[in-house]
């Protein structure tokens, strides 16, 4: 079993990929936004069983724009991928992506080019945390 954890953004699409397991999440290279038919072929070749896609939630739990934007994404992908895809909320995670990289000492020029697929990485982290065990 091979999840792929998607966090949706307009120029950058974080990707994560789980382990056979579904215990735990890695990071992949992210994906241009405009660039959607990549994921297809990410699919196929790491034999990906389930897609999870990150929505956006503001604070008081409704959904805003980008949530919108993320929900797109998973009518774009469904006639593209014969694997279930599922939602999951993913607020404050490119936050908590973007400390972690800040922490860890990371230069604001690669904490652009790796925030995208951490957030990807801790979205999909929680939603296999709260799948299994």
């Amino acid at each position: 079993m091979r999840i792929l954890g998607i966090d949706y953004g307009t120029k950058r699409i974080g990707l994560a990929l789980s382990d056979e397991l579904g215990v735990t999440a890695q990071p992949l290279p992210y994906v241009e936004a405009d660039k959607v038919p990549q994921i297809t072929e990410i699919v196929r070749q790491r034999g990906v069983t389930k897609i999870v896609v990150g929505i956006p939630r503001n604070m008081d739990g409704s959904y805003g724009p980008s949530a919108e934007a993320a929900k797109q994404l998973v009518e774009t992908l469904k006639p593209l991928v014969a694997v279930p895809i599922e939602t999951w909320d993913e607020r404050l995670t490119t936050a908590q992506a973007q400390r972690v990289l800040t922490e860890g000492g990371v230069s604001r020029a690669k904490r652009k080019e790796k925030v995208d697929s951490m957030a990807a990485q801790l979205m999909l982290q929680s939603y296999l945390d709260a799948h299994t065990g």
